[in-house]
């Protein structure tokens, strides 16, 4: 059985090869968070209030997230970053941001670092959204390029990469 992804009219690899999966980049940074927090508390001190607030953040993450899907499912193409991408996705969700699945991300870890009261994670969002933008997305971005060209071009201009 042959694993290799497929290759590309020039034999390059047809995927954008992220450094890891998105969602484990996020994990690892919660875990450095908590065990950092064992030795060295670092609480931000939201009171109550943070349970709704991280609700709402999450929620939010969430909607973002099931949008994306469906732009997905819709197009017939896989969010997988080890996968081909098949469509160049530039509706719903995607006219207003260009990564909306890392966003959904973003908003489920600051909701987990709000819930838990944890300045760690709060500080540690920085690092993790520097691993996703250089280690995922910028090979996103230059495989997107590569792969749809002018179209892909034509939207990177018009919609952000984040918000």
């Amino acid at each position: 059985m042959n694993v290799d992804p497929p290759r590309s009219a020039t034999g390059a690899r047809d995927r954008p090869g992220a450094v890891a999966p998105p969602p484990l980049i996020y994990l690892a940074f919660l875990v450095a968070a908590f065990l950092l927090s064992l030795p060295w508390p670092l609480a931000l001190g939201l009171g109550d209030w943070r349970h709704a607030g991280a609700l709402a953040m999450f929620a939010l993450g969430a909607a973002v997230a099931i949008a994306a899907m469906r732009s997905f499912r819709a197009a017939g193409t896989s969010f997988n970053v080890y996968k081909p991408d098949t469509a160049l996705l530039t509706e719903g969700v995607f006219r207003y941001s260009r990564n909306p699945l890392y966003v959904s991300l973003s908003l489920a870890y600051l909701s987990i670092a709000v819930a838990t009261d944890s300045g760690w994670a709060l500080l540690l969002l920085a690092p993790a959204l520097a691993v996703v933008r250089y280690g995922v997305i910028a090979r996103e971005e230059a495989y997107l390029a590569a792969k749809f060209g002018a179209d892909y071009e034509a939207y990177r201009r018009s919609v952000r990469r984040w918000l």
